[in-house]
C-alpha cells in the first residue's frame, strides 16, 4: 500500500513503541524520516524504506 507522507501528518506503524503507542507524527521527510512518538514524545530517525514497509494508516493533517 502506497501512502503519501506529508510533514505534520500521523501515521500507524506495525510495531508499538515500548511507551506502548504505535502513532507518531512525522516532523522531516527525506531520505530519513524523523518521527515524534505521540505516547511519549521520544524522536527518533528512521529509513524511508522502513516506514514504506511498516506503515498501516496514515491521518493527514487538518
Amino acid at each position: 500500500m502506497q501512502f503519501d507522507f506529508q510533514e505534520g501528518d500521523i501515521v500507524k506503524l506495525k510495531k508499538q513503541h515500548p511507551c506502548g503507542a504505535r502513532e507518531w507524527e512525522i516532523l522531516r521527510i527525506g531520505a530519513d524520516f524523523r518521527l515524534q512518538c505521540l505516547g511519549c514524545g521520544h524522536q527518533i530517525m528512521v529509513p524511508r524504506k522502513t516506514i514504506e514497509k511498516n506503515a498501516r494508516e496514515l491521518h493527514k493533517k487538518p
